[in-house]
C-alpha cells in the first residue's frame, strides 16, 4: 500500500493511502455495509400477511376436513336429493373427482386467503409515488426510503443551503479595530492592512476569479462562502491572479470541519513568510494575541478590544450572521523544514496570530421554509437544526425558520454546541437527544451520534446532508436526504433520496408522500381483509351447514383477481392529500391495522356475511324461485350470491379510499386509473355472469335480479358513513387484548399466591 502523511494542525500524524485501513476506506466500508434491516412498513406487512396466511389456511384444511367427512358419509347430496357418495356403490373415480373438487376448493380458499396482492400493492404506490415525486424534486434512490419517509417522526437538517439560499455575501465586516462601513470600506482600511487582508483572501481559498477577456463582470467560482469573502476583497480592490503570482505557497492546511478553520503558509520575494488563517470567528479569535489597527500598526490585543470583538461576533451571531475571522503571523523562513518529507509533516504555527478582520456574512432564510417547518410540526415531525455555525447564529436562523418558538426556548439543551454533546455519555446522549432542536458548531460524527441516540430512542429518523463527512449519518439514517446540487458523490451514494433544489421545502413534499404510500397501503389491506373475512366466513359457514360452498373456485379466483391485482391498482395510487399532514407520524411500534380499519373492516364484512348467507339458505323463497326447478334455484341462488359479493367489493372499494372521512368521492375525480379500474371490473362481471357461464358456473340473471345485486352492494356506501361515527378506543386493539391478559395473568399469579398463603396460615394453625 502506498501512502503518505498530512498534518492535521494539532501536532498529530493522519496516515492516509489506498486500502481499506485508511481514512477513506474505513469510511466507504462504513457506508458499504449492509445490515439487512427492514424498514418500517415491511415489518407490519410481514406480521400482516403472516396472520392472513395462517388463518387462511386453518380455515382451508377446516373445510377440507368438513367437506370430505360429509362427502364420505353421505351427507354431500346431489340435486335430486341423493347422496354424491354411497359407500360400496360409487366408482372410484366418480369418488376421486369429489375428493378433487374438494380439494380445489380448499386450495383455492387458502389462494385467496394469502395476500399475495400486498407485496403487488407496495410496489405500484412505490414505484407511483416515486415517479410523481421527482416532479416535487426528489429522486428516490431506494424505493423503500418513499414509505419510511412516511414515518419519520424527525428532520435533522443542515442549514447552509437547506434552511437558507445558500447565496452568501459580506454585509458587516470589523478590521482595523473599528466597524467599517462597507459601501467605502477601500477607503478606511490603512495600505498595508489592506495589502495583507488581499493577501491572505486570494491565497488562503479554494476559489478563483475568472476575468472574461472581452470584459463584464468577474465569474467567481468556490463554495459560498469563499465567493462572499472574495466578493467582498474585489471591492477592496484585489487583483486575484496578479496578487497570486507575488508569493509562493510553501504549506497548505486545508480547511478542516473539526478544526473550523483553514491556512496556508507563503513565501513572498524578500523571503519572508506569512501564515494567513481563516476560519470560525471565536476560534481564530482565541488564537489571536494582537491586531491591526486603524493607523496600521500591530497592537497588543487586551482584553478590552478582546471584549469588543466577542461582542461583535455574538451581535453579528444574533442578527443570523456566519462569522469568519481573518488572521495572520509572520515566520522566519530559517524555521521552515527545507527537506521534502519534513515539509509535507510540517504543522502550519496556529498561535501568536495577528487579526486582520472579522466579517458577517449574510445567507437569507428560503422563502417558504417557515411555512414548510410549520408543516412538519402540525404533522408531529420535529426538525433539528444541525450545523457548523455559531450556535448564536444557529439560534438566529431557528428563530427564523421557525424551528424555535421564540427566545425562551434558545436555551441548553435545546440549543447545544456539538462539542457538549459529544461528551456525554450514551445514556445521557438519549435523553438530550430528544430536547435538541439546534446544534451549533457540530462536527459530522456529532451528527452521526446525534442520529444513533434519536434511533435508540425510537425515532425514525431522517437526515439531511451535502459533505462526504456526512456520508456515515445519511448511511446510519432511515432515511438519509442528501443534496442535489451542493452534494458530493459520496454523499448522494450514502442516501436514499436525492433533493433536486436543495430546499427544505422538498423534503417537506417527500413526507407527504411518504405518508401517502403508508395511507394507501392501509386502504389497500383494509379492502382486501374485509373480502377475506367476508369469503371464508360465507365458505366456511356453507360448508358445515349444507356441504356446498356458494363460491367456486373459478369464481374465489375472480374475486382474488378483484381485491389483489385490481385492487392494488385502483388503490395504491391514491395521489396525496393536506389531510395526511394532519395527523402524527406512524412510529416503529405502531399498529399497521388501526382501530379505524377494524372498526370499517368489520362493519362491512358483517353486513356482507350477513346478507349473503340469509341469501345462501333462503335465497329460493326470497328471490322467489320455487316454481324453479332444484338445479336451475341452487344456480341462480349461488350466482345472484355471486354477484351481490362482486359488486359489494367495487363498492366498498369507493370505502376504501377514505377510512377515515364521510366524503367518500373527494378528489375522486383526479384519479383517472381508479375510476377506469372500476369500470373494467364492472364490465368484466357482467361479461362472466351473462357470457362464460359455463366456464364460472353462473346463470344469465334478469335484470330484478342485478337490480337486487346492486341494492345489496350500495348499502354498504351509507352503512360506511354510519360506521364512521361510531368511535374508537385510543389504544390500539392488540394492546388492549395484550393488557387484559396481563391483568388475568396477574390476577391468576395473585389468587395462586393468596392461596397457597392460606394453606401455610392454616399449616402453622395445625402445627
Amino acid at each position: 500500500m502506498s501512502g503518505c502523511k498530512v498534518a492535521d494542525g494539532s501536532g498529530t500524524m493522519l496516515v492516509t493511502g489506498v486500502g481499506i485501513n485508511t481514512e477513506w476506506g474505513l469510511l466507504m466500508a462504513s457506508i458499504s455495509e449492509d445490515n439487512g434491516e427492514e424498514t418500517p412498513l415491511q415489518v407490519r406487512l410481514n406480521g400482516v400477511a403472516t396472520f392472513i396466511g395462517i388463518v387462511g389456511l386453518t380455515v382451508a384444511l377446516l373445510v377440507l376436513v368438513v367437506l370430505l367427512v360429509r362427502y364420505f358419509t353421505g351427507h354431500t347430496k346431489n340435486f335430486d336429493g341423493s347422496p354424491e357418495f354411497v359407500a360400496g356403490k360409487t366408482k372410484v373415480s366418480k369418488a376421486v373427482d369429489g375428493a378433487v373438487k374438494i380439494l380445489t376448493v380448499a386450495v383455492t380458499i387458502v389462494v385467496v386467503a394469502v395476500p399475495e396482492g400486498l407485496p403487488l400493492a407496495v410496489t405500484l404506490t412505490l414505484a407511483y409515488s416515486m415517479r410523481k415525486m421527482m416532479r416535487d424534486k426528489a429522486l428516490v434512490r431506494r424505493l423503500s426510503a418513499c414509505e419510511t419517509m412516511g414515518s419519520a417522526t424527525t428532520i435533522c437538517s443542515d442549514k447552509t443551503g437547506t434552511l437558507t439560499l445558500n447565496q452568501m455575501t459580506v454585509v458587516e465586516a470589523f478590521s482595523g479595530g473599528k466597524k467599517m462601513d462597507l459601501p467605502e470600506s477601500k477607503s478606511q482600511l490603512p495600505p498595508i492592512l489592506s495589502s495583507l487582508l488581499i493577501e491572505g483572501i486570494a491565497q488562503n481559498t479554494t476559489g478563483s476569479v475568472f476575468v472574461p477577456e472581452g470584459g463584464g463582470d468577474l465569474e467567481i467560482s468556490g463554495s459560498p462562502t469563499e465567493k462572499a469573502i472574495m466578493g467582498w476583497a474585489i471591492k477592496l480592490g484585489m487583483n486575484f491572479d496578479a496578487v497570486r503570482s507575488e508569493s509562493n505557497v510553501i504549506h497548505v492546511f486545508p480547511f478542516n470541519s473539526e478544526k473550523k478553520k483553514g491556512g496556508v503558509a507563503l513565501q513572498l520575494p524578500n523571503s519572508q513568510v506569512h501564515i494567513h488563517w481563516k476560519g470560525a470567528a471565536e476560534i481564530v479569535l482565541a488564537s489571536c494575541t494582537k491586531y491591526v489597527d486603524a493607523s496600521g500598526n500591530t497592537v497588543p490585543l487586551d482584553q478590552d478590544k478582546v471584549s469588543f470583538f466577542k461582542k461583535a461576533i455574538e451581535d453579528m451571531a444574533c442578527s443570523s450572521l456566519r462569522c469568519v475571522s481573518i488572521a495572520y503571523r509572520t515566520y522566519d523562513m530559517d524555521k521552515v523544514p527545507a527537506d521534502e518529507q519534513q515539509l509535507a509533516q510540517w504543522v502550519i504555527p496556529q498561535d501568536d496570530l495577528v487579526l486582520l478582520a472579522i466579517i458577517g456574512i449574510k445567507d437569507p432564510c428560503r422563502p417558504g421554509v417557515r411555512d414548510a417547518v410549520r408543516l412538519c410540526q402540525n404533522a408531529g415531525v420535529k426538525v433539528r437544526m444541525v450545523t457548523g455555525d455559531n450556535p448564536q447564529t444557529a439560534k438566529a436562523i431557528a428563530l427564523e425558520c421557525g424551528i424555535l418558538s421564540s427566545e425562551e426556548d434558545a436555551v441548553e439543551p435545546n440549543v447545544i454546541e456539538g462539542r457538549v454533546f459529544r461528551e456525554y455519555s450514551d445514556s445521557e446522549r438519549e435523553d438530550i437527544a430528544e430536547k435538541i432542536s439546534v446544534m451549533g458548531r457540530s462536527s459530522p460524527n456529532d451528527k452521526l451520534l446525534l442520529v444513533q441516540a434519536l434511533k435508540r430512542r425510537g425515532h425514525v429518523v431522517a437526515v439531511t446532508g451535502d459533505g462526504t463527512n456526512d456520508a456515515p449519518a445519511l448511511h446510519e439514517a432511515d432515511i438519509g436526504l442528501s443534496m442535489g446540487i451542493q452534494g458530493t458523490e459520496v454523499a448522494k451514494e450514502s442516501s436514499d433520496i436525492i433533493i433536486l433544489d436543495d430546499n427544505f421545502a422538498s423534503v417537506v413534499k417527500v413526507v407527504r408522500w411518504g405518508r401517502s404510500v403508508y395511507a394507501n397501503i392501509q386502504k389497500f389491506i383494509q379492502f382486501q381483509l374485509t373480502v377475506n373475512v367476508a369469503a371464508l366466513i360465507i365458505n366456511v359457514v356453507s360448508a358445515m351447514s349444507s356441504g356446498e360452498v356458494p363460491l367456486n373456485a373459478v369464481q374465489l379466483l375472480w374475486v382474488n383477481l378483484i381485491m389483489d391485482t385490481l385492487g392494488a391498482l385502483a388503490l395504491a395510487t391514491e395521489p396525496p392529500t393536506d389531510h395526511l399532514m394532519n395527523r402524527s407520524p406512524v412510529g416503529r411500534r405502531e399498529p399497521l391495522i388501526t382501530n379505524i380499519m377494524w372498526r370499517n373492516l368489520l362493519v362491512q364484512a358483517a353486513y356482507q356475511v350477513t346478507v349473503l348467507l340469509v341469501l345462501n339458505f333462503r335465497g329460493e323463497s326470497i328471490l322467489g324461485l320455487e316454481h324453479e326447478t332444484p338445479q336451475r334455484a341452487i344456480e341462480v341462488k349461488n350466482t345472484l350470491i355471486f354477484n351481490a359479493f362482486v359488486l359489494c367489493q367495487i363498492f366498498n372499494e369507493f370505502n376504501a379510499r377514505k377510512p377515515d372521512e364521510i366524503n367518500i368521492f373527494k378528489g375522486i375525480s383526479k384519479n383517472h386509473l381508479f375510476i377506469a379500474i372500476i369500470g373494467i371490473t364492472l364490465v368484466l362481471q357482467v361479461i362472466i355472469v351473462e357470457f362464460v357461464g359455463k366456464f364460472t358456473s353462473t346463470v344469465k340473471l334478469n335484470w330484478k335480479q342485478w337490480l337486487i345485486s346492486i341494492i345489496i352492494g350500495f348499502i354498504g356506501w351509507p352503512l360506511a358513513a354510519l360506521a364512521k361515527l361510531i368511535p374508537v378506543p385510543q389504544t390500539p386493539l392488540h394492546k388492549f387484548f395484550t393488557n387484559m391478559c396481563n391483568r388475568r395473568a396477574k390476577s391468576s399469579k395473585s389468587s395462586k399466591s393468596s392461596k397457597s398463603s392460606s394453606v401455610e396460615v392454616t399449616n402453622n394453625s395445625q402445627h
